[in-house]
């Protein structure tokens, strides 16, 4: 029996549920998929499973107590979070850090950049198939969660970076093991290279998988990785330098393609270039302190709160209504390691924000995923997803 072509004609694409239970929905997503077969007509992402209102509880919180909530955003980049909302309030408060905690911002910014770029990495190549990667990757993070717990007491949310600096200095010989970290991470990131750079399996499966061109990326409001992997060479660390980047070398990782594979290869790196660069500052971290000296900003030194009366006042008004901010309004990007993430405050003159917006890049390059996805096949999904690198804690405020 022949075939009845005129049936064939009358086949419709299906449509299918993509997450939010997927392992490879990185976070809460999920995507409803239109399907020719195996081929994606359209791609809808639907968020809001795990949304919380945090712009609104900052705004009913001092700033101090505001701080904790951008360790939870990208909950993979905790310190560079805190660090864009300290820079913010530093600005509106016309504050600037002593020379010491900006070279400990850098150095633990730079840090996040690689713990958030070996989750990234090693994930999307776990999304496609190789998972020795991953292992490696969990090793290393380690090391770096316990340099987080040696600077703040805790191994991820720190609340290590603060409006005024830090929140206390970093003990003897931390800095000789970051040091130490530097040297025998770049063995690591060789190891991972030779199991996926050149690796067929690994190039078949995203070379020229998600493309998109500058223009597109410039038009769908890219920044980051996403952006420079279509040969812009936008980086905030460099064009509009921030604490103590200004004082160090920026190397700005650029390719041209557009495709999974650079996004791949720009992430591996920046964590070679985050590498030189906390070993600048490391080198030139020079004694001093590590927060402005006002105790209406900051709290004063323990010691001093038992001689002194007006330091104990200062320390309980500081933690029962906080310091007051002059009114203004401010918006301050920063270059996390997703991208340019913007904070917007409108401060009222009193002790907590009157507005605060976030500009998560994770949202935009999510906006982009149809335009990403629409023609490829129903396993390249999993991979264009995996390398926009989603962390839904800032993407599901």
């Amino acid at each position: 029996m022949g075939l009845d072509f005129n049936k064939l004609k009358n086949i419709k694409s299906f449509i299918i549920n993509f997450g939010p239970q997927h392992p490879a929905a990185h976070g809460v997503l999920r995507l409803i998929l239109e399907l020719d077969g195996e081929v994606v007509l359209k791609c809808i992402p639907h968020v809001g499973f795990l949304h919380r209102g945090t712009e609104k509880l900052i705004e009913y919180k001092t700033y101090l107590q505001a701080l904790p909530y951008f360790d939870r955003l990208d909950y993979v980049s905790m310190m560079a979070q805190e660090h864009a909302f300290s820079l913010a309030v530093e600005r509106l408060l016309n504050l600037i850090v002593p020379i010491r905690a900006q070279f400990l911002r850098v150095i633990f910014s730079e840090l996040t950049r690689v713990l958030n770029h070996l989750l990234a990495v090693t994930t999307h190549a776990l999304d496609v198939g190789a998972i020795t990667p991953f292992l490696w990757a969990f090793e290393e993070r380690e090391k770096l969660m316990e340099f987080y717990e040696r600077a703040s007491g805790a191994r991820m949310h720190a609340a290590y970076i603060r409006p005024g600096g830090v929140s206390q200095d970093i003990p003897y010989g931390l800095i000789d093991d970051i040091l130490k970290f530097c040297v025998s991470f770049k063995y690591r990131i060789n190891e991972m290279e030779t199991v996926l750079t050149n690796n067929a399996i690994w190039k078949q499966r995203t070379v020229g998988v998600g493309v998109i061109s500058l223009e597109d990326a410039l038009n769908y409001g890219f920044t980051g990785v996403a952006l420079r992997c279509a040969g812009s060479n936008w980086d905030l660390r460099y064009w509009q330098p921030y604490d103590a980047y200004s004082k160090i070398n920026v190397p700005i990782n650029v390719l041209y393609n557009g495709d999974c594979y650079d996004r791949y290869r720009i992430r591996m790196g920046e964590m070679r270039s985050s590498l030189e660069m906390i070993v600048e500052s490391c080198m030139k971290l020079t004694e001093g302190m590590v927060k402005v000296n006002n105790f209406k900003i900051v709290p004063p030194p323990r010691a001093k709160m038992k001689f002194h009366m007006e330091s104990l006042i200062h320390h309980f008004k500081l933690y029962s209504e906080g310091f007051f901010v002059p009114k203004g309004e401010y918006y301050f990007g920063m270059e996390s390691p997703k991208g340019e993430f913007g904070l917007f405050i409108v401060s009222d003159d009193t002790n907590r924000p009157y507005r605060v917006r976030i500009k998560a890049p994770g949202f935009l390059h999510l906006a982009a995923l149809e335009f990403l996805c629409k023609g490829h096949l129903l396993a390249d999904v999993v991979t264009i997803l995996g390398s926009l690198d989603i962390v839904f804690g800032e993407i599901d405020r």
